[in-house]
């Protein structure tokens, strides 16, 4: 296998600039690759370290790209613009790895540039997610295009479950040799139960009662609004801490507020909690829930999941995508099925969904011993199957073979 000089990561989000899991990966991963091999991390931000082993530069929004067009076509059009400047610099890097549509034309653009290969991790796919036109506007199909064409063009694509890799052999034409499974990790040190309650009593919730928690963005694909609507069903003695944030657009935002007033009418313990907490806090948040509900119409992975896991809580989730091979029905947690109307991520029956969540939610609240086990049951799994420095190994050496069969013709 071929040394390697350096490898360059390419990225929308990195601290303190993460909002979802995609950054949460790429966070973690460069570190643990950074005790392997020299990282240069290529961000959207102003961000500039100059570590030993571990550099980042950020990339700041061009404020051009939002000039005389349609509000909703901003998003790509920079993601395209600033795909090109991380392009177009330097590089002394031997492979470049990109972590979702954002960036993924840069490392098609590098590679042309700088004759390197490129990887492409597969964190969602736009035909997936047809609710971001909504978003986007006619730039959904800009970021669609991006995606599709780096994806066909790439040396290696890494899927983050075996799921997400049956999706890109249906959606897209690649040889299937060059599509990967490396899952997504945890920091089995940081993440872990804590003790302390100072941020539950913070943000208003008593840590005398039980409580079910989410955590994640705003949108369609989390199913948020679909874990608001099983409220009425549950067990009146559970509160419900919604760490939520960042809606996907004002009309999810007010849909969002909407309902959880509906739902909170008559019922203390509905805590909606909207900005972006710090990770200690959120990790005892973690720990000291009786339930976490994942209640996702779409996900590849489900890195939040690991998180409760890791901090052993009980899981109740949608058996979708690859929360399928995270959560371990009646082991680590609950999977709720869910059934979506054809092409479309909507559920046949939402109500059903809703009260299936419910019915999940109350069965793990009422009995301590079994919300234990399976607490216990998801720690020994992260453990076990879920380190960074395990899967940066396995990255390290898919980038070496690939830097190899370059280099022999």
């Amino acid at each position: 296998m071929a040394d390697l000089r350096k490898v360059a990561l390419f990225t929308n989000e990195y601290p303190p600039n993460v909002y979802g899991g995609a950054g949460v990966h790429v966070e973690y991963l460069s570190k643990a690759l950074a005790r392997l091999v020299p990282v240069e991390v290529r961000c959207f931000g102003d961000q500039r370290v100059d570590g030993p082993n571990l550099s980042v530069r950020g990339y700041p929004l061009w404020e051009e790209t939002k000039r005389g067009t349609d509000p909703r076509f901003g998003g790509a059009v920079d993601a395209f613009a600033r795909s090109l400047l991380m392009a177009k610099d330097t590089l002394d890097a031997d492979v470049v790895h990109c972590h979702t549509w954002y960036t993924d034309m840069g490392g098609l653009l590098a590679s042309k540039l700088w004759g390197v290969p490129y990887v492409l991790t597969i964190h969602s796919l736009e035909p997936l997610r047809p609710w971001k036109v909504e978003q986007l506007g006619n730039a959904y199909h800009l970021s669609a295009w991006m995606e599709r064409t780096a994806i066909e063009q790439a040396d290696a694509v890494i899927a983050v479950s075996k799921e997400t890799r049956d999706d890109v052999l249906r959606l897209f034409t690649i040889d299937p040799a060059r599509v990967h499974v490396i899952y997504n990790g945890i920091d089995l040190a940081e993440y872990r139960r804590a003790t302390a309650t100072d941020a539950l009593v913070r943000y208003g919730v008593d840590p005398a009662r039980p409580y079910v928690l989410f955590v994640g963005r705003i949108t369609r694909q989390k199913g948020i609004i679909h874990l608001v609507n099983a409220i009425p069903h549950l067990d009146p003695e559970l509160q419900v801490v919604l760490c939520a944030g960042a809606p996907d657009t004002p009309e999810i935002g007010q849909e969002m507020q909407e309902r959880v007033a509906a739902v909170s009418q008559g019922r203390e313990g509905v805590i909606w909690i909207r900005e972006m907490l710090a990770r200690p806090d959120v990790i005892q948040m973690y720990s000291h829930a009786a339930v976490f509900c994942c209640p996702s119409v779409y996900e590849p992975f489900g890195i939040i999941n690991l998180e409760a896991m890791a901090c052993e809580t009980a899981v109740v989730a949608s058996a979708v995508g690859g929360i399928k091979e995270v959560v371990v029905p009646e082991e680590t947690g609950i999977l709720v099925p869910l059934e979506l109307k054809p092409g479309t991520f909507e559920p046949q029956d939402p109500a059903q969904f809703s009260l299936d969540l419910a019915t999940g939610i109350n069965r793990l609240a009422r009995d301590p011993a079994l919300r234990a086990r399976f607490g216990q049951a998801g720690r020994r799994r992260v453990e076990e199957h879920f380190s960074w420095d395990a899967i940066a190994q396995k990255t390290l050496e898919l980038y070496r073979g690939l830097v190899a069969s370059r280099a022999a013709g």
